[in-house]
């Protein structure tokens, strides 16, 4: 088989980043979605949502940054793929990249461990909001997935940094 037909390495890394993007802003709206629709009544009839707790505002906090980051570099690598010139050049580009996955990556996953945590002591204190916990507990999964794919996208815009002897 002839090698020039081959992609090159950075065609591949670039279609891998827009597809770990792409399921990142996946997990992300859903997560967005199923803890902002997420309310209950409790046993008193008042009714208990995300804004009631901090824990849970934070997760959303965290959800929208990441978000909102994620939808930002996406945009930026289709418009790499697609014109073939990075729209951040030179070494600050390739800095932004990385940093900015590493720092959106560990926001998502304190936001998602925040979720995780307070679900826990939600359900110890009052078995009637099964319902609510179990929604929050699968935004707060999703948030994972979330930062699991952000990390994996951290580790292709560290290939791509300038090499300095």
């Amino acid at each position: 088989m002839d090698s020039s037909s081959k992609p090159s390495s950075s065609t591949v890394s670039r279609t891998a980043l827009v597809l770990l993007r792409l399921l990142t802003f996946v997990f992300l709206l859903i997560a967005l979605i199923l803890i902002a629709i997420d309310k209950q009544s409790d046993d008193a009839g008042n009714q208990i949502k995300f804004t009631d707790a901090y824990a849970y505002r934070y997760m959303i906090s965290t959800i929208v940054i990441g978000f909102a980051y994620n939808l930002l570099q996406m945009g930026l690598s289709i418009f790499s793929m697609v014109s073939g010139n990075r729209a951040l050049n030179g070494d600050g580009g390739y800095l932004f990249d990385f940093f900015g996955d590493k720092i959106i990556s560990y926001l998502l996953l304190s936001g998602s461990a925040a979720g995780f945590g307070f679900t826990i002591d939600l359900r110890r204190g009052d078995s009637s909001i099964n319902s609510f916990t179990e929604k929050a507990n699968a935004s707060a999964s999703l948030l994972l997935f979330g930062f699991l794919f952000t990390a994996i996208a951290s580790t292709f815009t560290s290939f791509a940094l300038p090499k300095k002897p």
